[in-house]
């Protein structure tokens, strides 16, 4: 079995990883980046915080090729888009408004 470890530093996993921050950096440049590896299931996450309001949106311009790298090429590698930390505090402020609202 391969450890995570060796999986982050195989050559083909680094240029998955850099192809995906590049199409993800061209359709939201302020994008920033947390690799790392994880067990369950194992394999590469790249978690891509992004300023926006649904993290699918994001998805829709990677999904396609993690597909491919994952089945065709045998990749165990992840991609997860989530919300900037401001993002999240405006939704949940949101989510509370909406509660006492209805109340």
């Amino acid at each position: 079995m391969t450890s995570v470890h060796d999986q982050q530093t195989n050559p083909r996993m680094q240029a998955a990883v850099a192809e995906w921050q590049a199409l993800i950096l061209a359709h939201y440049p302020s994008t920033t980046f947390i690799v790392g590896g994880a067990e369950d299931p194992e394999g590469v996450y790249v978690q891509a915080v992004v300023d926006v309001d649904d993290p699918d949106e994001v998805a829709e311009v990677f999904i396609d090729r993690m597909i491919d790298l994952q089945v065709e090429d045998g990749l165990p590698i992840y991609v997860v888009p989530v919300r900037t930390p401001e993002r999240r505090a405006a939704l949940r402020q949101r989510q509370a408004a909406a509660r006492t609202i209805s109340v």
